[in-house]
């Protein structure tokens, strides 16, 4: 995260930031890995090597390069941003509302998807419109363009800028759970 604070080495991380996306749980919360992932991971290599096989190292470079600028720099990888990271201070996430929801399901809809994850992305818009008043008030954007851009050249934005909750001993989680704090 030190490393990613200049302009260029932003745009550095957003053509990285798949790679970084998938390995973080690796670093922040680790876990066993259970056989599940063992068999993922030979799937894939069976897979790749396949690619590879039938047409050649540029068939898998094109697979690579395909997720890192479609994850990357692009204009939908913006939601990646928008989710999870500090803009304004007060504010952890913010919802997108241009035309881009109709490719991606909705997905831009992020804080009404917050509030109610029970709906599916179809029905969230009508949830916005019902409750207008809160979600037309909350910081928002139009593009996610705008939301990697932000994100570039702000310089009091960087990998660091993410809210990180603390994970609760089981000690804890029993307390709680004892005076009725915790459903399961």
């Amino acid at each position: 995260g030190w490393f990613f604070r200049t302009t260029m080495r932003k745009v550095l991380w957003c053509f990285l930031q798949p790679a970084f996306y998938s390995l973080r749980p690796l670093a922040v919360s680790p876990k066993e890995p259970t056989r599940w992932e063992f068999i993922n991971i030979a799937c894939t290599i069976v897979f790749d090597l396949m690619i590879v096989h039938v047409w050649g190292i540029s068939g898998l470079l094109y697979l690579v390069l395909g997720t890192l600028f479609g994850m990357g720099l692009h204009p939908v990888a913006g939601h990646f941003i928008a989710e999870h990271y500090v803009m304004n201070e007060g504010q952890e996430t913010y919802s997108y509302y241009g035309p881009l929801n109709w490719l991606t399901f909705n997905v831009g809809y992020h804080n009404e998807h917050h509030d109610f994850a029970n709906i599916s992305g179809k029905h969230l818009p009508a949830v916005r419109k019902v409750a207008a008043e809160y979600y037309d008030e909350m910081p928002h954007y139009h593009s996610w363009i705008k939301v990697i851009w932000d994100y570039i050249v702000d310089d009091g934005i960087s990998p660091y800028s993410r809210v990180k909750r603390v994970t609760m001993e089981k000690e804890e989680i029993e307390k709680l759970r004892a005076r009725g704090g915790l459903v399961k």
